[in-house]
């Protein structure tokens, strides 16, 4: 097992916590595990213990430590991640597609005939899986579900139903079945 790897860490536990509070959660962690780096700065600690201590994987212990001896706390709590790639699809095309799809009658099968409609009517060439994506985070879609409805259905028709099934069961239920035993 080889030895822990001590160094000096310039900054107080009281700027660092004050930094800390101010900071992001990413950031956040990463100060955590260098006031534990400072609790332990003169005898030095092994980055295994210091994970157990923060709950984070020994590997990013030793990559922030890494970071913070090679620039100090600027280069640790820089973050160079950017994020999710901005959105193909604009505000207008998705209010758009929120409305199609809120439609009991638009007639869409499946994710395919919808792309190709909207890459039709808005002269683009967006990939299935980056639509499929889209629709499925944004708008909680389902591969073919069944409607509760059917799109043309006749009310007049289901309230008729409704009144002659009714009475049909009340007058059912009130006969009396004989039941002969042999």
């Amino acid at each position: 097992m080889s030895y822990s790897k001590v160094f000096t860490i310039k900054e107080s536990i009281a700027e660092i916590k004050k930094l800390q509070k101010v900071s992001t959660k990413i950031i956040s962690k990463r100060l955590q595990v260098l006031l534990i780096f400072k609790r332990y700065e003169a005898e030095g600690v092994s980055k295994r213990i210091v994970a157990d201590e923060s709950g984070v994987n020994h590997n990013s212990v030793q990559t922030w430590r890494s970071l913070y001896i090679k620039g100090g706390i600027d280069e640790l709590i820089s973050h160079k991640n950017k994020g999710y790639k901005p959105s193909k699809i604009n505000s207008e095309q998705e209010n758009a597609l929120k409305i199609i799809l809120h439609n009991p009658e638009n007639g869409f099968v499946g994710y395919i005939e919808l792309q190709t409609w909207f890459n039709e009517t808005y002269k683009t060439d967006i990939q299935y899986n980056t639509f499929r994506g889209f629709i499925i985070r944004k708008f909680k879609s389902k591969i073919k579900v069944a409607r509760k409805y059917h799109a043309k259905k006749d009310q007049e028709a289901v309230d008729a139903f409704k009144k002659t099934s009714i009475k049909s069961v009340k007058k059912s239920s009130k006969k009396k079945v004989k039941v002969s035993k042999k």
